[in-house]
């Protein structure tokens, strides 16, 4: 069905605009046979009326011989070929009409000037189908075009879940691999404490499979999953890892994506606790200022320590994570000094009321 059949105002604007035609045909007929204007619209009025119905036809015609995809010289067969038999339907209805108004309406209309209308009927039909022939290419050349642009959209959302998925699917292995390569080396040291850590995975593995597969979790969740591994790596590196914290009651409510600090303390521990005899404090931060969220994890470094295989990546990891998530407005400063490296995550302050979601 043409789409301005199923749309009343559409319908009713179209047939307005056909009943102007109308009256431009009937002041036509008057110029040319110096017909009464009442007799002129009579005659005209209803052919315009029903001729716009046959324009509609140039929809299907369009459909059907599409520009671009054949060529070109088809879809002008088409048209033309549209346009005559739509013209010829003016002419013949409208002249056999004329012959009815003549003969039962006491109208005067001999028939010269049936056989001269017919005529003219033919010639104002072309150019009025071939004007809606136009409108209905230009229209279906902005439905395509709107199509390829939703298309596209669709795919570069596609684009950005499945680098998101598989982003999140990287921060599992890398993890599962470290924690049992911890448990390997605590099963002949320290069974008792390769068993609390094995729970301690399992508990968090779970925890990080319900909360991973949501968009968006409040940060008071997030810092609780922190918490978990941190009780893992606590019965790794026992004594020589401290946590200190700093977190404000007003940033718990905001939502964060999921899965987000857990690199950073990661990163922090690898290179400001495991790579010192002393150990060390990992210090996590948390604050909202007006309508921002500021998230800090500052870890000690050794300066006379050289760089490490695979430092950066946890920070290329969470960059390219709040870009997958169109977190666009978000940013993330790193600060070095002598004593201390320091991850600053700056984050629009939203909270589940506000953004109107569950978190799921």
């Amino acid at each position: 069905m043409h789409p301005l059949l199923a749309n009343r105002t559409l319908l009713t604007i179209y047939l307005l605009t056909w009943v102007g035609l109308g009256f431009a045909m009937a002041a036509q007929l008057v110029l040319v046979f110096s017909l009464p204007f009442g007799v002129a619209l009579v005659w005209a009025m209803p052919l315009s009326v029903a001729y716009g119905f046959v324009c509609l036809s140039a929809w299907w015609v369009a459909r059907a011989q599409p520009l671009g995809d054949r060529p070109p010289v088809e879809a002008v067969t088409a048209v033309v070929s549209a346009t005559l038999q739509a013209s010829a339907f003016l002419a013949g209805p409208g002249t056999a009409y004329g012959a009815l108004l003549a003969r039962f309406g006491g109208f005067d209309l001999d028939r010269t000037v049936l056989l001269q209308g017919a005529v003219l009927w033919f010639a104002m039909g072309i150019p009025l189908y071939l004007v809606s022939a136009m409108v209905h290419y230009l229209f279906l050349a902005l439905e395509r075009s709107r199509n390829a642009e939703r298309l596209a959209l669709n795919n570069q959302v596609g684009a950005r879940v499945a680098e998101l998925r598989a982003l999140r699917a990287q921060l599992d292995p890398h993890f599962l691999f470290n924690s049992l390569n911890s448990i390997n080396s605590l099963i002949g040291s320290d069974p008792e404490g390769a068993r609390r850590m094995c729970e301690g995975l399992g508990d968090f593995m779970r925890q990080t499979l319900r909360l991973g597969s949501r968009d968006q979790v409040t940060l008071s969740q997030e810092i609780a999953l922190v918490d978990r591994y941190l009780a893992i790596e606590k019965v790794r590196f026992g004594e020589r890892l401290q946590i200190s914290r700093a977190l404000e009651a007003p940033a718990l409510d905001c939502v964060v994506p999921p899965l987000l600090l857990q690199p950073l303390v990661e990163n922090a521990i690898k290179h400001g606790v495991a790579g010192r005899l002393e150990g060390g404090t990992i210090h996590l931060a948390a604050r909202r200022l007006a309508d921002r969220l500021l998230l800090e994890v500052e870890n000690p470094v050794d300066a006379d320590a050289a760089a490490r295989p695979g430092e950066g990546v946890g920070l290329e990891n969470v960059r390219r994570r709040l870009s997958a998530t169109g977190a666009r407005e978000a940013r993330l400063d790193v600060t070095r000094t002598p004593e201390s490296f320091r991850v600053t995550l700056s984050l629009p302050a939203v909270t589940l009321k506000e953004g109107g979601g569950d978190g799921r």
